[in-house]
């Protein structure tokens, strides 16, 4: 099994920057496909960026361009770099990991945009 810890959240304010971290432990790292999704108050949880055991990467397109996903295999860690911030990127961010069979998530941590 994997067990993923994020880190990294907090508060910011607009057109501020954070660095989430997502320790993975218990598994294969390198075989899995990283992600992190992000569920705002009163809204469905989405995926934000993942980048595969390939280092392909995709990003949802409120995101693309002010956010970059990268990995680490040597410290089994995912990142996701967060710039030029906005309100609506408010949410509890969850890093994921998948592969063909198995999804694991993290507990969440709690980004907050504001003034």
């Amino acid at each position: 099994q994997v067990q993923l810890v994020e880190s990294g959240g907090g508060l910011v304010q607009p057109g501020g920057s954070l660095r989430l971290s997502c320790a993975a432990s218990g598994s294969i790292f390198s075989t899995f496909t990283m992600g992190w999704y992000r569920q705002a108050p009163g809204k469905q949880r989405e995926l934000v960026a993942q980048i595969t055991r390939g280092d392909i990467t995709n990003y949802a397109t409120s995101v693309k361009g002010r956010f970059t996903i990268s990995r680490d295999y040597a410290k089994n860690t995912v990142y996701l770099q967060m710039n030029s911030l906005k309100l609506e990127d408010t949410a509890v961010y969850y890093c994921n990991a998948q592969n063909i069979i198995a999804r694991y998530w993290g507990q969440g941590t709690q980004v907050t945009v504001s003034l």
